[in-house]
């Protein structure tokens, strides 16, 4: 049975490689079925609608509003953004998005790669926004400027190892770093 921890130090990864890396002797075949019904374990036990942290809704919405493309990369399946969003009322927020079932699990850059071709984008003109080692790993290896959160996934000390722009206690601040 993985550790709290271990399980913590998963999010942000798609769906098959959490597995594989909280269940290292699996393989392949096992990974797949677990995978499938950790799916539906899932589904069925979650009715509580996910939470915004503090000021994330009207911040996206001030940065859509002016005029900024905002797009998600997420370990998340399809099926599961488009769930949260929908629950949340956001679907029409985002510009674009890719999820790990559609595209390479975080920390390959591939989704980051895919989104700035959708928009025509250089790595240099995007900004990727997350709370995981793996999200600002990604957003290294695509060359794209980062912004770590501190109040997520994972600590600032393996956020800073990733050299963001800058790691920001309130999502607000946002706004200090995305103009430069």
């Amino acid at each position: 049975m993985p550790t709290k921890q271990a399980a913590a130090d998963i999010i942000g990864l798609g769906l098959h490689e959490a597995v594989r890396s909280l269940f290292p002797r699996l393989d392949a075949v096992n990974i797949e079925r677990f995978a499938r019904q950790y799916s539906v374990n899932f589904r069925a036990h979650d009715k509580v609608p996910s939470k915004l942290f503090p000021y994330v809704g009207e911040t996206l919405v001030s940065l859509k509003e002016s005029g900024y493309l905002i797009a998600v990369a997420t370990g998340k399946s399809r099926a599961g953004l488009d769930r949260v969003l929908g629950t949340m009322g956001m679907l029409d927020l985002f510009h674009g998005s890719r999820c790990s079932d559609e595209s390479l699990s975080k920390p390959d850059p591939l989704m980051l790669y895919e989104l700035l071709d959708e928009f025509d984008l250089s790595a240099g003109e995007a900004m990727m926004i997350g709370d995981t080692e793996f999200d600002l790993e990604m957003a290294s290896r695509a060359g794209i400027r980062s912004i770590g959160v501190s109040y997520g996934a994972h600590s600032r000390d393996r956020l800073m190892q990733h050299k963001p722009v800058a790691i920001i206690d309130n999502i607000m601040h946002i706004n200090n770093y995305i103009k430069q």
